[in-house]
C-alpha cells in the first residue's frame, strides 16, 4: 500500500524558511571527454565573459553528444563517497544521498506540474535516491512530436555551446588569446562534466548532494568547505512580452533550486534571439532571485514555500522508508501527492554497488577493531 504526502494546499508551507545548512563542498569527481570517470578536479572549467553575436547552432553537425539511455545509477557519486571516506575514516552523516537533479524536482513540486519516478533504498541510516531510469526513457518515447521551426535537438545544444563560448580548461592568465578568440569554433563536447559533492541541510535533514558545476569564476579556495565562487550558465529566449516575462519567471525558479542546492552564488544567462543568436548576458546573484521574484507584484513561485516543502517532505520521507528493500518516489503529472511504496522487498536493488557495500562493510571492521598501542599512544598526544 502507498502511503502519500500531500503537495496541497501549498499555502501550509508558505512562511519563514526552515533552517538551511550553507553546502560545503567535501569532494569532486570529473568525468573526461569520452565521460570516463576519475576522482578529481580534472574537468574543472573556468568562467570568461563570451563573445556576443555568436550563432548558438554553430557546430550541430560535429557535437560530441553523451548517451544518456545508459542507467549510470549513483555509481560516480557512490565511489567518491567512499574515497572520501577511505581518508577520514568514518561513513558520512547524512540522511538522504543523491543527485542535485533529485532534490531539484522535489523542492519544485509545489509550483511545478510535472511528474517523476524515482527509486530509493535505506542502507546503513541512510536514504540512497536515484531517479528511476526506465520512467524517463518512457516520458520520452511519450513525448509529443515537435513542430517548431528549429529541431529541438538543435535548440538543447543551444545550451552546450553557450557553455563552450563561456568557460576556459584554465585559468585565463594560462589561457592563450588565440584559444579565447577561437572558442566560437570549438567542437561542443557535453560527455565532459566536473562534480561537486557537498554536505547541506534543509530543516533536520542531513542531505549529501552531488551535481555539475559549470565553471568557477576564480579559483578554489585552499580550506575545504570554504565558500566557492561557482559559476551556473543558462540559457534563455530575449525577454519582449510578458508572457516571455511570465515564463523566464518560472524558469528562473528551477535555476535557483539548482544553484541553491549546490551552494552556486552566481548564475549568468545567455539571452539568445528565437533562431539561437546570442545577444545579451545577464548575471544573477542566486541569493537574490526569491526576493526579486517577490517584487514582481504576483510571484509565480516562492523559495520559502519550495525549503519548508522540501523540509517537511524529507522528514516525512524518513519516516516512511524504514527498512530495506527498493522503494518507489512517485508523483503523477499534475498530480497533488507524491506517492511512496515498495517495489521489491529486499536488497537494494542496484541503487548501492557491490564495491560500496564491501567498503562500507570494511569500515564497520575496522572500527571496531581495538585501537592498538602506538594508535593509543597517539591519540593520548593529540
Amino acid at each position: 500500500m502507498a502511503a502519500a504526502f500531500p503537495i496541497q494546499p501549498v499555502a501550509r508551507f508558505a512562511g519563514k524558511s526552515e533552517l538551511v545548512k550553507r553546502p560545503k563542498e567535501f569532494a569532486c569527481f570529473s568525468y573526461d571527454e569520452d565521460h570516463k570517470f576519475h576522482l578529481g578536479a580534472q574537468s574543472l572549467k573556468w568562467y570568461y565573459t563570451p563573445d556576443l553575436n555568436v550563432d548558438l547552432s554553430k557546430g550541430f553537425e560535429s557535437f560530441v553528444k553523451h548517451d544518456d539511455s545508459v542507467d549510470e545509477h549513483l555509481d560516480s557519486l557512490l565511489t567518491t563517497i567512499a574515497d572520501y571516506e577511505q581518508k577520514t575514516s568514518k561513513p558520512i552523516d547524512a540522511h538522504i544521498v543523491t543527485w542535485r537533479g533529485m532534490m531539484t524536482k522535489i523542492m519544485a513540486a509545489p509550483f511545478d506540474d510535472d511528474g517523476f519516478e524515482m527509486n530509493a533504498t535505506l542502507y546503513r541510516g541512510s536514504i540512497f535516491i536515484e531517479e528511476n531510469h526506465a520512467y524517463k526513457q518512457e516520458s520520452r518515447a511519450n513525448e509529443r512530436p515537435w513542430n517548431g521551426p528549429i529541431p529541438q535537438e538543435v535548440m538543447q545544444y543551444w545550451g552546450y555551446k553557450f557553455e563552450t563560448l563561456s568557460t576556459l580548461p584554465r585559468p585565463w592568465g594560462e589561457t592563450s588569446r588565440e584559444f579565447i578568440e577561437s572558442r566560437p569554433d570549438h567542437v561542443v563536447n557535453n560527455k565532459e562534466q566536473y562534480c561537486s559533492v557537498v554536505r547541506t541541510g534543509i530543516g533536520k535533514t542531513i542531505l549529501c548532494i552531488g551535481g555539475e558545476v559549470d565553471a568557477i569564476w576564480d579559483d578554489k579556495p585552499r580550506t575545504q568547505g570554504d565558500p566557492i565562487n561557482w559559476v551556473e550558465l543558462k540559457t534563455s529566449a530575449v525577454i519582449q512580452n510578458d508572457r516571455q516575462a511570465n515564463n523566464f519567471e518560472r524558469k528562473l525558479m528551477k535555476f535557483w533550486i539548482q544553484s541553491f542546492l549546490l551552494g552556486v552564488p552566481k548564475i549568468i544567462v545567455g539571452f539568445r534571439t528565437q533562431d539561437g543568436l546570442l545577444v545579451g548576458i545577464k548575471e544573477f546573484r542566486t541569493m537574490d532571485i526569491p526576493l526579486m521574484v517577490k517584487g514582481n507584484g504576483r510571484p509565480k513561485w516562492d523559495g520559502d514555500t519550495c525549503v519548508n516543502f522540501a523540509s517537511g517532505f524529507l522528514e516525512w520521507l524518513r519516516q516512511t522508508i524504514t527498512d530495506e528493500g527498493v522503494w518507489r518516489i512517485k508523483r503523477r503529472p499534475r498530480s497533488a501527492e507524491i506517492e511512496v511504496f515498495k517495489v521489491e522487498e529486499v536488497g537494494h536493488g542496484h541503487i548501492i554497488t557491490d564495491e560500496f557495500m564491501n567498503w562500507r562493510i570494511k569500515l564497520e571492521l575496522r572500527q571496531a577493531q581495538p585501537a592498538t598501542e602506538d594508535e593509543g599512544a597517539q591519540q593520548a598526544q593529540v
